[in-house]
């Protein structure tokens, strides 16, 4: 559990930068000038660049290491938050953020890293690790940046950037390569190379009754759900409560300190005892009850009640997705399945900001979380397709 701890230790670090800016990038556009569409789009770019990406980093990763891959998604890291930082004019944060997605396509390949140094038996565990090592870095980095922000509307993109390169000499230094499992998934033909990237994004599109294509559904459209909520959070905490960019930060502690008890402490004791399968379910109920509720709180106090659930929901839902997958894979394919997992999450990203924040615009504040509720309770149904243990024949189908 070494190089887990020190995965975790990378993710971490990434993490607070990446959060420190996420929660500031609407004052940032609005502070420009932008118009509130348009901050969906300076987020859904991130994700456009994320959804290119993801499916060649994860085959990269399988045919080159996962260490070089995740080296080099800190560098791009550390570039886009220079020009986030440095940024005068709306292009620049676009650009910041197409940087950072392509940078951010590697999450697939920390996946991976994951699948390739646990045990099968432990694998939800261990992402539930990794997870909440992120987590802590959503409930550290916006308390971070908010403080940056006092000292220069530069300070936060600067900081975050230097926090990068720190973390690429940490992983230079103490990161391994992690030894390949003689079985990383459930079937592995030794002697098939691995098949292109567009026949496995076909075989999602085409056979959505296959297992893994399942999977990779439930977490695309739980990450539409969820995206879109978070999307248009910080503008309705400003609408309904007079959050500012000096605040805000305090809501992602709570968010991100309860999402890293969830997963660092609950998650590996509940799969153990109900199974990935059911935890998923558990967690795709408890979002979408989460979404629904939040724009039923008046007060401040109850907006923090409800938004618990939200992190709780994640916290079960979207590690427990990914061991299943890791679980139905080849060896060969581990990267590569899991960057087709997050290219098809990235639609999700990408989609949802747009259609979210133009709601949140023209439609008002309340409909884009009732939509979003009802998407992700779709995906409750979907989970409930999923059988608690899978026949090997079924197993083969497998992506």
């Amino acid at each position: 559990m070494k190089r887990i701890s020190v995965l975790m230790a990378t993710a971490f670090v990434d993490m607070i930068g990446f959060a420190m800016i996420f929660p500031l990038l609407p004052f940032y556009a609005l502070r420009l000038e932008a118009p509130e569409w348009m901050i969906g789009w300076m987020i859904a770019v991130f994700s456009i660049a994320q959804l290119a990406s993801a499916p060649l980093w994860g085959r990269i990763s399988d045919r080159y290491g996962r260490r070089p891959a995740i080296i080099l998604g800190l560098v791009g890291g550390a570039v886009s938050y220079t020009v986030f930082g440095l940024a005068t004019s709306i292009w620049m944060l676009f650009l910041s953020r197409l940087i950072q997605g392509i940078g951010g396509g590697t999450t697939a390949v920390l996946q991976a890293y994951v699948g390739d140094a646990s045990e099968p038996r432990d694998r939800a565990k261990a992402l539930g690790w990794l997870t909440s090592a992120t987590s802590a870095g959503v409930m550290v980095g916006p308390a971070i940046g908010s403080l940056a922000y006092s000292l220069g509307p530069a300070a936060p993109g600067l900081i975050a950037a230097a926090l990068c390169l720190i973390n690429v000499s940490f992983a230079l230094r103490w990161l391994p390569e992690p030894k390949r499992q003689d079985t990383a998934g459930a079937v592995d033909h030794s002697q098939e190379p691995p098949r292109p990237i567009r026949a496995a994004i076909w075989e999602v599109l085409s056979a959505p009754h296959h297992q893994v294509s399942r999977l990779i559904w439930i977490y695309a459209i739980s990450m539409l759900g969820f995206m879109s909520t978070t999307a248009v959070m910080a503008l309705y905490l400003e609408s309904d409560f007079g959050v500012t960019a000096q605040t805000i930060g305090v809501f992602f502690v709570l968010v991100g300190g309860l999402g890293v008890v969830m997963r660092a402490l609950v998650l590996g004791r509940l799969v153990d005892r109900f199974g990935e399968t059911r935890v998923m379910r558990l967690g795709a109920t408890s979002l979408a009850l989460g979404i629904f509720l939040i724009p039923r709180a008046t007060t401040v106090l109850g907006f923090g009640l409800v938004v618990c659930l939200v992190p709780v929901g994640t916290a079960l839902l979207f590690p427990s997705v990914s061991a299943l997958v890791t679980h139905r894979v080849r060896k060969k394919e581990l990267g590569q399945a899991l960057g087709v997992q997050q290219a098809f999450g990235g639609m999700a990203r990408v989609i949802g900001p747009i259609w979210s924040t133009a709601a949140f615009q023209g439609l008002g504040v309340q409909v884009p979380f009732y939509i979003a509720s009802a998407v992700v309770a779709f995906v409750v149904l979907l989970a409930s397709r999923i059988p608690t243990q899978v026949p090997a024949a079924e197993e083969a189908e497998a992506l």
